[in-house]
């Protein structure tokens, strides 16, 4: 593959290929068997297969500990390369120990899976102990359990870290993505010699189904490069998320009905979640750049992880490289939301309107909602998307309490930001905001309603008001309302014409002041009358276009004739 003649390069300018060619697989194979041996989990298995095909180069191995401890360090190799996680091999198991106490610099190991197969071959360069307190707190700026990354350092390391360049033996199943798999040296060839692209973005996404927010992000991509290329994180999602396999339809269904068929291309990404946190932002950019891709879209809060880390801390931690050195287009995108008052979807950077008019577009409300059994408003998730992800997410339901995984109050905050504070969307504010603490499923139910009801209404009516006063022609005009206004003006005059007349004769002081008015009172209501009459909404008459349409020459000069 000639990179040179390609509008991008893989990370570090090879992309690694270690995968055994198929027709020296049997004996090596073999080979292994007769090897030492340790068990490796799924993760380790995924980590590999993602080595060997190139998807993390330029390593082509796990991490000698000078390689270790400068990632940690600086988010770079030893030699200078960005790399901002660890690729380290550290197994757990008292078997696995006492093979680790019998190994030596140069030896080759084979690791293999929950079959005892072997799935790949390491040539050991480096052995070493590691601090894991030291790790999680470097990567992860915390020790707190309660993050996956660093449970994941506790739960499923151990203390020798064992380092070397791998070849794949076996690359896994993939189930039901087995075919539609993509690896690097598949999706070159797709964007650069099969499509002839000069750009290509690409984004990879998580736990949630295909959302407005995401689209919003692709489609202002696809207005300056050539191809999308979407990639939905597989396997070692959360238990409450929206099972993979459903993701993927989710999407699918989105971008074959809603997106250009030639240019947004979607393929699964099996990661582990073991980089989640800031780096993880860097990681997939490079991620993309090894399928090559020449944009990376990263959204607000990408690969955030509870409130560990600022939303846009996946946006800073790019500050730390230069854009020659990461060899990416970086795209950062802040949140996006729904504006009724602007009838579009925006960011805080593009609308200037409040929570009134606004609808949130949250992954975790998103899934809430599903549990609950309601599909998110049109505006923030496609149907044809919400179909088929309700039918994925875990649990399906609430429990007996009529609660999800997170309170009602949550969901309804994130989603319909305007109601705690205004009486209805797009309405007044209340004379006293709701508590969150009262907030029920009832509530959620009453804000999805009246979104569903009257979020397409808002610009809609502002539209109406407009094109009333600037038609000037009539039959654009909705007549049924040109009538209704006609009449009122024609009714508030007669209102008027009786108040005057009886203004007219009113006493200065009335001798039954229940029954009578005196001079004082109606003139008080034929001021009031006035009024109603001026706030009136105009009427668009023919005999009134004459003050709004003319033609200072005639009108064969506008077409250039001057004779």
């Amino acid at each position: 593959m000639n990179f040179d003649t390609y509008p991008q390069k893989p990370h570090g300018g090879v992309l690694v290929d270690q995968v055994v060619p198929a027709g020296q697989r049997d004996a090596e194979i073999a080979r292994a068997r007769n090897l030492p041996s340790i068990r490796v989990d799924l993760e380790a298995v995924i980590t590999i297969e993602m080595i060997a095909t190139g998807v993390l180069s330029p390593n082509t191995g796990f991490m000698n500990e000078a390689d270790y401890n400068s990632v940690l360090s600086e988010g770079r190799l030893a030699n200078g390369t960005i790399w901002p996680v660890p690729l380290s091999f550290a197994p757990v198991g008292s078997k696995n120990a006492e093979i680790i106490k019998t190994l030596s610099v140069g030896d080759e190991v084979a690791l293999t899976d929950s079959n005892n197969d072997p799935v790949a071959i390491l040539t050991l360069s480096d052995i070493f102990d590691y601090d894991k307190d030291g790790r999680a707190q470097k990567l992860f700026g915390t020790s707190d359990r309660s993050h996956p990354g660093v449970d994941s350092i506790y739960r499923r390391m151990g203390d020798t870290s064992l380092a070397g360049p791998v070849v794949l033996l076996k690359r896994a199943d993939w189930g039901p993505f087995e075919k539609i798999r993509q690896e690097p040296k598949d999706t070159w060839r797709m964007f650069y010699d099969e499509r002839k692209f000069s750009s290509v973005a690409g984004f990879i996404t998580g736990a949630n189904p295909l959302h407005r927010g995401h689209e919003y992000i692709h489609k202002n991509a696809l207005e300056e490069v050539d191809g999308l290329f979407v990639q939905p994180l597989v396997e070692m999602a959360k238990r409450e998320y929206v099972r993979h396999e459903f993701r993927m339809l989710a999407y699918r269904s989105v971008l074959d009905t809603y997106y250009p068929d030639t240019r947004a291309m979607m393929a699964p990404l099996r990661v582990t979640y073991i980089f989640a946190g800031p780096r993880e932002a860097i990681l997939h950019a490079l991620i993309m750049k090894n399928y090559g891709c020449t944009h990376a879209l990263i959204g607000r809060d990408h690969a955030g992880v509870g409130s560990f880390y600022d939303k846009y801390a996946g946006h800073s931690i790019f500050d730390n490289y230069s854009a020659e050195e990461l060899g990416i287009d970086i795209r950062l995108f802040h949140e996006v939301f729904y504006c009724a008052r602007c009838s579009s979807h925006a960011t805080e950077k593009t609308c200037s309107h409040d929570a009134q008019y606004r609808l949130g577009i949250s992954g975790t409300g998103i899934r809430e909602m599903l549990r609950h059994g309601i599909l998110p408003p049109k505006e923030v998730v496609r149907p044809e998307a919400a179909r088929i992800a309700i039918q994925g997410v875990q649990p399906k339901g609430v429990d007996e309490a009529g609660e999800g995984t997170l309170p009602v109050a949550k969901v309804v905050q994130s989603m319909y930001p305007f109601y705690r504070e205004h009486t209805r969307f797009g309405g007044p504010k209340r004379a006293t905001p709701l508590a969150a603490e009262d907030l029920t499923v009832r509530d959620l139910e009453a804000a999805s309603l009246d979104v569903r009801s009257n979020a397409h209404m808002v610009y809609s009516d502002v539209y109406n008001e407009y094109s009333s006063l600037a038609d000037h022609n009539l039959s654009l005009q909705r007549t049924w309302i040109t009538e209704a206004r006609a009449t009122i003006k024609a009714h508030q005059q007669m209102v008027l014409s009786d108040l005057e007349e009886k203004l007219a004769m009113a006493p200065a002081e009335a001798s039954d002041e229940f029954m009578y008015q005196d001079k004082s009172e109606t003139e008080r209501e034929v001021v009031a009358a006035k009024l109603h009459l001026d706030a009136a909404p105009p009427v668009t008459a023919e005999d009134t276009l004459s003050a709004k349409v003319w033609n200072p020459l005639p009108y064969h000069r506008y077409r250039g004739i001057d004779d």
